[in-house]
This record gives structure tokens, sequence and C-alpha cells, in this order.
């Protein structure tokens, strides 16, 4: 699996969102989120799923398992 912290701030900046206004929708500090999108932290498991229902697409993609970003019903 490839380094997917860098897909999170791409997904992020696509979406014209702030990291305050993500980690504010999360119900964390702005810089708590910012270690997951450094890849400092590991991004737990729950806020992978809040994530991917923000963005509108998979875990999968999120993690780099897939490079496509449709969510898969």
């Amino acid at each position: 699996m490839d380094n997917y912290y860098p897909r999170l701030k791409d997904l992020r900046e696509d979406h014209d969102l702030s990291q305050q206004k993500v980690a504010e929708i999360l119900g964390m500090k702005q810089p708590q989120y910012s270690r997951y999108e450094r890849g400092l932290r590991d991004v737990p498991t729950d806020v992978l799923i809040r994530l991917a229902h923000l963005y509108s697409t998979s875990v999968d993609y999120l993690l780099g398992l897939t490079n496509d970003p449709k969510k898969k019903d």
C-alpha cells in the first residue's frame, strides 16, 4: 500500500475545504487533523469512514487500495 496521506490533502483541496473546516466536521481540533494529512498519526477507522462519506468516496480509495474514487454501493 502506498502512502495514502497526500490523498487526504488532495481530496480536501479538491472540495475547497480548509483543514479547520474538515476538523470541525469531524469534531476535532485542526492540529489533530493536520497530523493525519502529514502522516504523523494513523487515521482511525471511524475517521476514515466519516471522511469517505464527506468526500462521497470509498475507504479503499482513501487508503490507496484503488485509484477509482467513485463510491461503490
